[in-house]
């Protein structure tokens, strides 16, 4: 059995698509309940058989999915892409692509419903 932690609180939490999975979402949602509203990462087993050239066995993965469906699609990346997502993002290249205010404000009252 998998679990999911938002760096404060860890709970038992399966994706049915990789099963088994200790899966980590950011510390600014919540656990208590499990608020279904974030993009989730797990380290995932060393690649192998992967059908990509540039995927040797026994690379490092990381997947990603979403924690609103224990069924959601599950995508797998390298350590090497991850790592270089999280250096745009930490450089603002993404910025034009996060929510505004009201639309946080609003996602707030849906959470809340």
């Amino acid at each position: 059995m998998g679990t999911i932690s938002n760096g404060r609180t860890t709970k038992t939490y399966e994706n049915l698509n990789a099963t088994g999975l200790d899966w980590r979402k950011s510390s600014r949602t919540d656990l208590d309940p499990i608020l279904k509203d974030c993009v989730i990462l797990a380290a995932a087993p060393d690649a192998a058989g992967h059908p990509h050239p540039s995927v040797p066995d026994g690379t490092r993965m990381v997947a990603l999915s979403d924690d609103k469906d224990p069924a959601s699609p599950v995508l797998y990346f390298t350590r090497a892409e991850i790592t270089k997502f999280f250096e745009g993002v930490k450089d603002g290249e993404f910025d034009d692509l996060t929510a505004t205010g009201e639309e946080m404000a609003q996602a707030a009252v849906v959470v809340a419903s």
